[in-house]
């Protein structure tokens, strides 16, 4: 018997996790546990498959007043993607999001820009799905470059983060101990319209079973502002955290001591990975 308390560094960017695996760090674990804070207690919520691509476009500078005709501007390339996007999302999917920020626009307003630089995320709730949104995508850009005469280069992360898988058993076990504790889930119709983010642990879920509840911190705030970052910092919000730890150290003890269920948890998995598989096929 083995309990293991294991930092994963990297989950918002670059996907820690998934290094991880690659390092054989998951390979002797019978399940994984995590949590995540939220505005409302969930046993599993849809987080999705996600995508991350960097896009620069390389034009010619010039001078804007004497000489725009001989530049060949990037700026209007990135434009030009950021459009052909909101065109596109009316042939997207509800589930499917695509966010992303100009993060180089030029340099002076004088000079044609030679050089501009995005940063899209891509999210889909299944690995098949975000592979057929990657290429809609993929094709905004590179029409953005034909309709300016601009070059691009498309440059995917090197980690794609994956949809978490859920594990009917343990999240059941999971429930029965958090209201014990006092948490007041959300209910399953409520799981099943949402959508949530991204992580790598969406990964882990495809080499070992895995748990990855969300839980109130006290506030409504929303997650990613800094209404929230000053709520998960509050002496109220430890209370939460605490009581979530507590609900999953009660888990992981039924699973060491009931073999039966760990038995059921390892079906769950076998049965969603064959899932997905057979989707991807």
């Amino acid at each position: 018997l083995q309990i293991t308390v294991l930092g994963t560094p990297a989950e918002e960017d670059g996907g820690g996790k998934i290094d991880l695996i690659e390092a054989g760090a998951f390979d002797d674990l019978d399940v994984v546990f995590m949590a995540h804070p939220s505005q409302e207690n969930a046993a599993y919520l849809p987080d999705v498959a996600e995508h991350d691509v960097t896009v620069k476009y390389y034009g010619k500078a010039s001078h804007a007043a004497a000489y725009p005709w001989e530049g060949l501007n990037a700026l209007d390339a990135a434009v030009l993607a950021y459009n052909n996007l909101s065109v596109l999302r009316q042939q997207m999917k509800p589930t499917w999001r695509v966010h992303g920020i100009i993060k180089n626009g030029g340099v002076k307003p004088n000079i044609i820009p030679s050089y501009t630089e995005m940063e899209f995320y891509l999210r889909a709730p299944s690995v098949k799905d975000l592979s057929l949104l990657t290429e809609k995508v993929e094709n905004c850009f590179k029409a953005a470059a034909v309709a300016t005469g601009c070059k691009v280069e498309i440059k995917g992360s090197e980690h794609d983060y994956y949809n978490v898988l859920p594990n009917k058993s343990l999240e059941k076990v999971y429930k029965e101990n958090g209201k014990k504790l006092g948490i007041e889930f959300i209910s399953d119709d409520l799981i099943l319209n949402g959508l949530s983010g991204s992580t790598d642990f969406g990964n882990v879920t495809y080499v070992v079973p895995g748990l990855h509840p969300y839980f109130y911190i006290g506030s409504d705030a929303l997650n990613h502002t800094e209404q929230y970052t000053e709520a998960a910092g509050s002496q109220k919000a430890q209370f939460y955290a605490l009581r979530t730890a507590k609900a999953l150290a009660m888990t992981a003890l039924d699973v060491i001591f009931k073999p039966d269920l760990l038995e059921e948890v390892r079906q769950d998995f076998r049965q969603m990975k064959l899932r997905e598989e057979e989707q991807l096929n």
